[in-house]
């Protein structure tokens, strides 16, 4: 158990009045225990109390959890997981549930303990891992500079029009092996042409032809870190239309960025990005938040949209992605990961911005 982030855990549910809180989320255990679980429909619970008892309650199929610096209390397929969790709760007060617990353990628990008070407790884990500690900062960076090198690889890639976008995406996790970086933030997005103009385009067989709009979003997790990175290319001659577009995007990366240091709202980093489009002509066609929270997941809290209050702090990492999408056109979207630091923010991604052609 790293205790530095069990107490933080532990402030959290005192500040949210919270007793008790059931973490469900593997993502969630492993930045308390530094061991990740793939329960699948199994229960999997990290129970702890305002007191500082905290126990894992797992299936025998775990065996790897004996070695835990926290109490284990295994259970077979043919006990009850609920009755035992219910069973050591204290029920001294309100109860936080963790936001991704399947709702028949939590309803059966309900039922077994029908005076239990319960609130959605995820944000006891969600804000501490917000604020990455040294280690963290260090894995976030490596992760990063990995991310920067794998794209110099797919660039080179690009300049063979030979490849389809499910043939290049199917490369790029191979390329992160390379770097000892064994997983995937997400499937990585491959889009050639008008497919850029999808946001969230699923790569298929086509082949880039050009000249025509590139663009390739990627991440690897690194030592349990995410990366995350966006750029846009062009094959061929870039036509006015799409420099002018690609320009635009690159100015509202760049005033997201200025936006971070400590003590401005999340939401003022997108309106800062936010301007630079709507300005220019094209906020119609900013259709999706500026960024997202990254860190053990390449999603995490909080958004980084106008709808957030939430004030930024040293030890944040997110994501700066502003795009513009033409509609059977082309898309362009320039994303970075920044640290809040004391004095403002680091850019993570070291890649060129400017816009390259092939």
């Amino acid at each position: 158990m790293n205790q530095q982030r069990l107490n933080r855990v532990i402030d959290k549910m005192k500040m949210e009045g919270f007793e008790e809180l059931i973490i469900s989320a593997p993502n969630a255990i492993y930045y308390l225990l530094d061991e990740m679980f793939s329960p699948g429909e199994r229960l999997l619970t990290l129970y702890v109390n305002t007191s500082g008892v905290h126990k894992l309650l797992i299936n025998a199929l775990f065996p790897n959890a004996k070695g835990l610096d926290t109490e284990v209390i295994f259970y077979n397929d043919k006990e009850d997981p609920v009755q035992i969790l219910s069973d050591m709760m204290t029920l001294k007060g309100k109860v936080g549930i963790d936001k991704e617990w399947p709702s028949h353990f939590l309803i059966r628990l309900m039922e077994k303990q029908n005076q239990m008070k319960i609130g959605v407790g995820s944000i006891c884990v969600d804000y501490p891992r917000m604020l990455k500690d040294a280690d963290e900062i260090k894995k976030m960076r490596h992760a990063s500079q990995i991310n920067d090198t794998v794209m110099s690889h797919v660039a080179e890639l690009l300049g063979d029009n030979q490849l389809s976008e499910k043939e290049l995406q199917k490369k790029i996790p191979e390329l992160f092996e390379q770097y000892e970086t064994f997983e995937v933030s997400f499937t990585p997005s491959v889009s050639y042409g008008d497919h850029t103009a999808i946001p969230h385009h699923e790569s298929d067989q086509t082949k880039s032809v050009g000249p025509e709009a590139l663009l390739i979003d990627m991440g690897g997790r690194t030592n349990g870190y995410c990366s995350d990175m966006t750029r846009s290319f062009y094959r061929g001659e870039p036509s006015e239309k799409y420099r002018e577009v690609y320009n635009i995007v690159l100015k509202a990366n760049l005033a997201g960025i200025a936006a971070v240091k400590p003590g401005v709202s999340v939401k003022t980093v997108d309106a800062a990005a936010r301007k630079v489009i709507e300005e220019a002509g094209y906020g119609d066609y900013f259709t999706h938040r500026t960024g997202h929270g990254i860190g053990i997941e390449v999603h995490e809290f909080p958004d980084v949209s106008s709808a957030s209050e939430m004030i930024l702090e040293p030890g944040m990492t997110f994501s700066v992605e502003p795009g513009i999408y033409l509609p059977d056109e082309f898309g362009v979207r320039i994303e970075d990961i920044v640290l809040v630091t004391e004095a403002g923010c680091e850019v993570l991604n070291q890649y060129p911005k400017e816009l390259k052609s092939f």
